[in-house]
């Protein structure tokens, strides 16, 4: 974390020692400077401030850990030069910067933390479940190129799988394999596995994974999924659950929806609002009610005191 340094480095010391070494003709010719320097938001000081803050991350990494190469997408270029020349300057050893080219979205879009659609290693902040559906999610026209770059398997192998896909289109079968190997390389088998039960509960309506996932599982589908915990009362009905879920409207359209056939319970239809829940049936050994109204809307329902 920068901030353990940067936030103890007095103003002037900064500005006359990293601030002397840094070239204003050299910060000004970058490309990303002159892009926001013509826009019409115009440029702040701090945004003119990052490339230095930056570059002196580098010289405080080569003195305190001898780091002697920094890596970023394209993007950074400007950045990485201006750690370039204050390390080289400042301590006159050789230092070095790779780029390498961003990975983007089908738009051309930006996968990252600015861009608010970044996809996180830490499972905390993005679930086995959540990656394997990231990449699975991924448009024919950007799988293969996936493959390539986030998975170990042979080109041979990749050019095997697309070809079949061409013949079977409809078996997905590049992103469930690109799904599959990115989340064992990131998770391990046993993420894997997590992933394969939380996507057969969600989407499959399987009774059996959905018992068998742990409360860390649920709660990483909670994420995802509109959910709540209720409290079993005897005479509790199929219409009192939807209701109390929040998952169909007030009134007689509510009812309907249910007599109509568009509710189900763990996979099974429910058409009498009147029906009592049944343990075993409608809640699960977890404690755990999957309750899908329509075709693609899901709530997960956690029971409390059994």
């Amino acid at each position: 974390d920068n901030a353990a340094w940067l936030g103890r480095e007095p103003l002037l010391r900064f500005a006359c020692g990293a601030g002397g070494r840094l070239r204003m003709g050299a910060l000004l010719s970058r490309h990303g400077c002159q892009a926001r320097l013509r826009s019409a938001e115009g440029m702040s000081l701090a945004e003119f401030l990052y490339p230095a803050l930056q570059a002196y991350d580098f010289l405080h990494l080569r003195r305190r850990h001898g780091c002697r190469l920094q890596i970023g997408g394209a993007d950074q270029m400007g950045n990485i030069m201006s750690g370039y020349e204050l390390v080289s300057r400042e301590t006159g050893e050789d230092v070095f910067g790779i780029t390498v080219p961003l990975i983007t979205s089908t738009t051309g879009d930006k996968l990252g933390k600015t861009a608010g659609n970044a996809v996180w290693l830490n499972r905390d902040k993005t679930s086995p479940f959540e990656l394997y559906q990231f990449f699975v999610r991924q448009q024919d026209s950007i799988v293969e190129k996936y493959l390539k770059l986030f998975t170990f398997l042979p080109l041979e192998e990749i050019r095997h799988i697309m070809e079949m896909h061409a013949k079977e289109p409809e078996k997905w079968g590049p992103q469930k394999r690109l799904a599959a190997e990115v989340t064992k390389l990131v998770h391990g088998r046993e993420g894997l596995e997590s992933a394969k039960r939380c996507t057969k509960a969600l989407y499959h309506s399987s009774v059996e994974a959905l018992e068998a996932m742990s409360d860390q599982e649920l709660q990483e589908l909670f994420k995802q999924t509109p959910s709540a915990e209720l409290l079993l009362e005897p005479g509790t009905s199929v219409l009192d659950l939807c209701r109390k879920a929040n998952a169909i409207p007030a009134g007689p359209s509510g009812y309907q929806k249910i007599t109509d056939g568009g509710v189900s319970i763990n996979g099974i239809r429910e058409t009498n609002p009147e029906a009592v829940l049944v343990v075993g049936q409608h809640i699960l050994k977890n404690g755990v009610s999957l309750l899908r109204i329509g075709k693609k809307n899901y709530y997960i329902i956690k029971w409390l005191q059994l």
